[in-house]
């Protein structure tokens, strides 16, 4: 079976739409088949999202499918949003997500920082692509950490039987500060410091 984080998925078209209410504001965002989590918020990104008091600057999103997690963060905090994937579905989905919601990030096909690499960032926020396997979301964490900007933050949620353990160990060998700011139905958000 062919996974999200596919460069072009050969599902067929199925897409669907609904709506997400976050911090007052009223969302309405567009998804597919082929592209993670079609037809809802996922509880991960959700509380990922909520556990976010306040970005500044310039924020990217990390695999950002169809776009929820970069347009709120937009739409809701003084910042410039980058958002980046590999998924060629999902890039299209962002793009018409952000137009409905009226933000306007700046949207790029990236295999991770391949596209960004001249690029630095006060925030990197992603739910990463654990299926993608160990040694890819190792390097991510890696390069988010060369393209953090000093006292810059990296952001993410894993679930602890996908390993939120050995990755946090894994990202205490990375960053000064290695924090976990909630834990909830085996979701663990993690917050790494430059």
């Amino acid at each position: 079976m062919q996974q999200y984080f596919a460069r072009e998925p050969e599902s067929p078209s199925a897409p669907i739409e609904f709506e997400y209410r976050f911090r007052e504001q009223s969302f309405r965002f567009k998804t597919d088949s082929g592209v993670f989590s079609k037809g809802e918020m996922d509880f991960g990104s959700e509380l990922l999202l909520r556990s976010i008091e306040y970005l500044h600057g310039s924020v990217l999103d990390l695999g950002c499918g169809y776009g929820a997690i970069g347009i709120i963060l937009q739409a809701c905090f003084p910042v410039a949003v980058t958002m980046t994937d590999v998924n060629l579905r999902a890039l299209s989905l962002a793009k018409e997500n952000a137009v409905a919601n009226r933000v306007t990030p700046n949207v790029l096909e990236s295999d991770g920082f391949s596209a960004i690499m001249d690029r630095r960032f006060d925030a990197i926020v992603t739910n990463p692509p654990i299926r993608a396997g160990k040694q890819v979301i190792c390097r991510l964490f890696r390069e988010a950490r060369e393209h953090l900007n000093d006292a810059g933050s990296l952001w993410l949620v894993i679930r602890k039987q996908q390993g939120a353990e050995s990755a946090q160990r894994y990202l205490e060998g990375l960053f000064e500060q290695v924090m976990l700011t909630e834990r909830k139905k085996g979701f663990w958000i993690l917050r790494c410091i430059k």
